[in-house]
């Protein structure tokens, strides 16, 4: 049976690693602004765990108006019960509007952690175990996994509120929505290059997703929905990144969110990208403060 989560997502929200490390008071102060400019649903990384809760508690208080998502944190090394426990001190203190994402990530992180990688679902299926036997589980109206493959998302389906896949084209939103009705969550990552230049454009994106195209979890996907091997090649070819990444003007990234919107993805998290310079500043400001302007037309989705 499915549950629909109940912490409010809007149609659009911001997905960052520059957010991470947010007890730096730079990082506040652009949540704060990200929260003024209209942005209700903030995304950061789980990584392996390192800080991850606390960087969600900064946020939501720069933030007062805003959902904050771990999108995902690995399980490996994770303590079900202290997990918990963090959720219901976050919500004392700033109301219910943390949502924890959890994902196995990959077999290394497992060793690194001490523990053995094992069948990824079934070992997601026996975590979800722990974490629902906690003393004060993390409810399931309020998890997602990471998820990509039929079996996985089943597993998010039926035990989370849904999922939040990587490196997905709205074809994939269409063919998971299709698949598993309308209650779970499909909230897909998209990555975002705001550059008209095709040449810069692909090169920023491969820079920043590219190295993700050679993992077996992501090929695997990809081969399902139509790439060949000459797509997944280093970095992706250009049909690839192409149709993984919204890249050149506002109107550009608006249409990609639409098409994945139409699909059936309830949420879309934009992950900007940008060339790879050693001047740039350590936050894509200005890139937020653009997209910001896209977030009226798509105030009465969903």
């Amino acid at each position: 049976m499915t549950t629909r989560l109940n912490t409010p997502l809007p149609a659009v929200g911001l997905w960052s690693m520059e957010l991470r490390g947010a007890a730096n008071p730079t990082v506040r102060e652009a949540a704060t602004e990200l929260d003024e400019l209209g942005f209700r649903a903030l995304w950061v990384p789980g990584l392996d765990g390192g800080g991850a809760v606390d960087d969600v508690g900064h946020l939501l208080e720069a933030a007062p108006q805003a959902t904050v998502t771990l999108g995902v944190l690995a399980i490996w090394g994770q303590d079900p019960a202290a997990l918990g426990d963090r959720l219901a001190a976050l919500d004392a203190a700033h109301g219910p509007r943390a949502i924890m994402g959890f994902g196995v990530s990959n077999a290394h992180s497992a060793s690194q952690a001490g523990q053995d990688y094992g069948r990824p679902v079934e070992s997601m299926g026996r975590w979800l175990d722990a974490l629902d036997s906690a003393p004060r589980p993390v409810p399931v109206e309020r998890r997602i996994l990471g998820a990509l493959g039929p079996k996985m998302s089943d597993l998010a389906a039926n035990r989370t509120a849904g999922w939040h896949p990587f490196l997905v084209t709205p074809d994939y939103t269409a063919i998971q929505r299709k698949r598993v009705g309308a209650q779970p969550l499909v909230a897909p990552h998209l990555a975002v290059v705001l550059d008209k230049d095709p040449d810069r454009a692909r090169a920023a994106a491969r820079a920043g997703i590219g190295m993700f195209i050679g993992f077996p979890t992501y090929r695997a996907n990809l081969a399902r929905l139509g790439f060949t091997d000459d797509d997944l090649i280093p970095g992706g070819s250009d049909r690839l990144i192409d149709a993984l990444v919204a890249w050149g003007d506002l109107d550009a990234v608006a249409t990609r969110i639409r098409e994945h919107l139409d699909a059936g993805a309830d949420h879309v998290a934009l992950h900007v990208l940008r060339p790879d310079d050693p001047d740039r500043p350590a936050l894509p400001l200005p890139q937020w403060r653009e997209l910001a302007t896209l977030l009226p037309g798509f105030a009465s989705t969903n």
